[in-house]
């Protein structure tokens, strides 16, 4: 949805506001027909701004995606790999270690470190931190994406008790700070300065 389509969805909804705001019992014809035609005006710019289909699920990773009426996302590739799992810990069938390929031995020597198979996949997460005074510190769930760890610490520092800095960290292979908001400043806990 581009600004343009916004700006005139948000103009038709308040315009429609403004008409149910003015219903009474002894409204004319005349104005149920302009109500009319504000409606439909706001229901093309809807039809016009919805470029994707509907979701089928209630799942964020697979929205239209195949459904499974007994999933409780009612999304049936989640719902597979949930089953699997429930299935390999019934039997006690987990995987021990990386499946061997075709050709390689199942006996391969044991390497100190494992092998890079054996490794789980580098995750990227976005880790919001607050300064307490002292050290940064965590101060929210780590998320999958950078914008909902963004709006969080913009929450976060307009809430009632807001600390003198935050910041926002990028987890991946390494670490590295991606924006800070404030400055922050080290303060001596001891009275007096430690004299």
């Amino acid at each position: 949805m581009n600004h343009a389509q916004l700006t005139a969805l948000g103009r038709a909804l308040r315009v429609l506001g403004e008409h149910g705001d003015a219903l009474s019992t002894e409204i004319p014809d005349s104005k149920l027909h302009e109500v009319k035609a504000d409606l439909k005006r706001a229901l093309d710019l809807l039809e016009e701004t919805v470029t994707t289909a509907a979701p089928t699920t209630r799942c964020p990773e697979h929205p239209t995606g195949p459904v499974d009426k007994d999933a409780p996302d009612l999304c049936l590739l989640c719902e597979t790999r949930r089953r699997v799992a429930r299935r390999s810990k019934v039997n006690d069938s987990f995987p021990q270690g990386r499946p061997t390929a075709p050709g390689e031995s199942a006996d391969r020597g044991m390497t100190r470190y494992g092998v890079r198979g054996d490794r789980p996949q580098p995750q990227q997460r976005w880790l919001p931190e607050m300064w307490t005074g002292q050290v940064w510190q965590l101060c929210g769930t780590p998320r999958r994406d950078k914008q909902e760890a963004e709006l969080y610490l913009t929450a976060q520092r307009r809430g009632p008790r807001p600390s003198m800095a935050y910041r926002l960290v990028h987890e991946f292979t390494d670490y590295e700070v991606v924006r800070i908001w404030g400055t922050p400043v080290k303060i001596d806990i001891e009275p007096m300065g430690n004299l």
